[in-house]
């Protein structure tokens, strides 16, 4: 699927090692602001331990994992709304993401410079949420001009979008980013601090607690939390699987944290995922909650949805316990579903379609 979580944050925050520890791309995180002027991009593999179990089941030759996008957004600063250090471009490119992943700073080091004074985490979601609004503010007056020109149409639609922009500007005008209102969207406006996000706490090697005060500010907008230490998480994403599994036992985790910043990008964006197993390849898919059954065969392939007859689905937890489809179908345990399929999350899907 083509959605993308835009990492974002103050300069110097560890955004670029975040990405290079995600991806393994070798991409400049050097102690400077504005060291990525464009925006890194790089395909995740989302780990998935059901498939691992599907796979051991169907014995393919080939095993391929879903991804997700992940878009490494230079440093926003103060004023960033105004065109301060690249502002516009920037807040361009957070525009194209579906959701955001803001780093934090919590770490102390002496030899990585930093925009503001000291530590404080608060305040500097507070900086970024700031030019965020700011720019929604400006997104909102332009849109407000151009819906009140419409209103000599009579048409009902243009005043109640009028209406609906107020709301929106009467609740940045307090600094208030959208995300924390449950205040209906305008389709076709694309405005930043609406979109879904999760933090990323930077901290120490060793450090396990954040501050509680952090905590409830982003529990305030059901905003998970992934505290990682991103030097230490570069550094294991390039071991091999051997030396990695020593390390998280030394830092005494189950695994890297890594792994749960990919998995709640996942349900930030609300997705699910399904299983294939055709030929020599088992395969997972991830869409989106919801999607019917012929939807989810064009991610595959445009022609399976546009031929799409009906399709054979099994629970991945059913299939490994009996070990086989074939165990699966003489028991019953495989249902035929029609069009109007919404697919499950562990679904195992056989799609059947004319050619």
């Amino acid at each position: 699927m083509a959605l993308r979580i835009g990492i974002i944050g103050l300069p110097n925050v560890g955004k670029s090692t975040v990405f290079n520890a995600l991806t393994k791309l070798d991409v400049p995180a050097m102690n400077y602001p504005f060291c990525t002027i464009e925006p890194n991009q790089g395909m995740v593999l989302i780990p998935d331990e059901r498939l691992t179990a599907v796979a051991q089941v169907s014995q393919p030759k080939t095993v391929t994992g879903a991804t997700i996008e992940f878009v490494d957004i230079a440093g926003l600063v103060r004023g960033a709304s105004r065109g301060e250090g690249l502002g516009n471009q920037f807040l361009a490119h957070i525009r194209e993401m579906d959701a955001l992943a803001h780093v934090v700073r919590f770490f102390h080091a002496e030899d990585v410079a930093s925009q503001e004074e000291g530590i404080d985490p608060l305040r500097d979601v507070e900086i970024i949420d700031l030019e965020l609004v700011l720019a929604d503010l400006e997104t909102v007056q332009r849109r407000k001009e151009r819906t009140s020109r419409m209103l000599k149409t009579g048409e009902a639609q243009y005043r109640e979008e009028l209406e609906l922009l107020d709301q929106y500007q009467a609740i940045l005008e307090q600094g208030t980013p959208l995300r924390r209102t449950n205040i209906r969207p305008i389709p076709g406006l694309s405005l930043l601090s609406s979109k879904p996000i999760l933090y990323v706490a930077n901290t120490n090697e060793g450090t396990h607690t954040l501050p509680s005060t952090f905590l409830d500010y982003a529990a305030a907008e059901h905003a998970e939390v992934i505290a990682m230490a991103a030097d230490f998480e570069m550094e294991l994403s390039q071991l091999d699987p051997d030396d990695a599994d020593l390390f998280l036992h030394e830092a005494n985790m189950d695994k890297p944290a890594l792994h749960r910043l990919v998995e709640a990008g996942v349900r930030l964006l609300d997705l699910i995922t399904f299983y294939t197993i055709k030929g020599d390849e088992t395969r997972s898919w991830i869409i989106s909650r919801g999607m019917l059954a012929p939807q989810a065969a064009g991610h595959i392939h445009s022609d399976i949805e546009r031929g799409f007859i009906w399709a054979e689905v099994v629970n991945w937890k059913i299939l490994v316990n009996e070990g086989s489809i074939t165990n699966c179908r003489e028991k019953g345990l495989v249902r035929i579903e029609g069009k109007d399929y919404q697919v499950q999350d562990g679904d195992v899907i056989f799609f059947r379609f004319n050619v």
